[in-house]
């Protein structure tokens, strides 16, 4: 019996985003996970976060409901997150720039991940059998948006985001300790980010993570492109 069109299209542009977006997620922690063991944490390898299995690193609310909430939502970003990496800041060498280089590994990884999707969408999609050609075609699209998207974010200067560990990291002690102190309220700032203030019709969103994505995706673009 054949699959009705509507489902079809609703399963694949499903797939088409949940790929991406579990392997941007995961993958994200394990690059902090893999810089954090190199600068000499070894409890992240005790922790079984030296993993590439996206498994090992799902969050079933910041990697499951909340980008399925927002993909049926109709969100135009999709962010999220995995597991956080437990990392042993007081084990890194040297500490304090181990520790900024741990917290740009996560979003430097979701980089990499964005260059690799563009330039397979560039130079390789045409290569890809007709049958399967819109799918990877759109998850490589989807790939380039989920990763930027995710790399943007974590670079928000809001503790305990990557950005607010970096940002931590080159204060003074005494004002990173003040600056760290924002922690607390981290949860109620993201909840006004994502959710309360969309619904008051203030797209902020869209000024501190869609527009630098739109850049950075046109420059991938103007790169990598043909």
């Amino acid at each position: 019996m054949a699959v009705p069109a509507v489902i079809a299209e609703a399963v694949q542009t499903f797939t088409t985003w949940v790929i991406p977006l579990l392997l941007a997620m995961t993958l994200h922690e394990a690059g902090h996970a893999f810089a954090a063991y190199a600068l000499g944490d070894d409890g992240v390898m005790h922790d079984g976060r030296l993993s590439l299995n996206p498994k090992d690193h799902i969050d079933p609310v910041g990697t499951l409901l909340l980008p399925m909430l927002m993909l049926l939502s109709g969100a135009r970003l999709m962010i999220g997150w995995a597991k956080p990496v437990m990392v042993n800041f007081g084990r890194l060498k040297p500490q304090r720039l181990g520790g900024i280089l741990v917290s740009l590994a996560g979003p430097g990884t979701n980089f990499l991940l964005a260059v690799i999707s563009a330039a397979a969408y560039f130079h390789l999609s045409d290569y890809v059998p007709e049958a399967g050609h819109d799918w990877a075609v759109r998850n490589l699209i989807n790939s380039v948006s989920c990763n930027l998207s995710l790399m943007v974010f974590n670079l928000l200067p809001i503790p305990p985001l990557d950005g607010g560990r970096v940002v931590a990291g080159l204060l003074p002690r005494y004002w990173a300790w003040k600056f760290e102190q924002l922690e607390r309220y981290s949860q109620l700032i993201l909840l006004g980010l994502i959710f309360i203030l969309p619904m008051l019709h203030i797209d902020i969103l869209r000024i501190l993570i869609g527009i630098p994505v739109m850049l950075l995706t046109e420059l991938l673009s103007s790169l990598l492109g043909p």
